[in-house]
């Protein structure tokens, strides 16, 4: 169960973070729903390093430390994605 949760969350955080994002990004649906579960984990890790990973409550600071991360992390790909894309488009 945790690991449909974990695409659950990924898909979610990815959707929001390219909403975020200004301009349009080139990365696909299942892309998206990587880099968000990514970005999560990286959220996860600074609120851990932080020590606001388990509160009472909702944890709004670890969720927001998730939201940036997916948006670090989607803002990263899709360069890379567009960057390798191109680069195959030309050869």
């Amino acid at each position: 169960m945790g690991w449909l949760w974990a695409i659950i969350v990924g898909f979610v955080l990815g959707l929001i973070a390219k909403a975020i994002l200004p301009g349009k990004q080139q990365i696909p649906l299942w892309l998206t729903t990587v880099f968000g579960i990514l970005g999560s984990v990286l959220g996860n890790a600074v609120a851990t390093w932080i020590g606001v990973n388990d509160t009472r409550g909702i944890d709004w600071t670890r969720h927001l430390f998730q939201l940036i991360g997916a948006v670090a992390v989607v803002g990263v790909g899709d360069m890379l994605w567009a960057s390798i894309k191109g680069g195959r488009q030309r050869a």
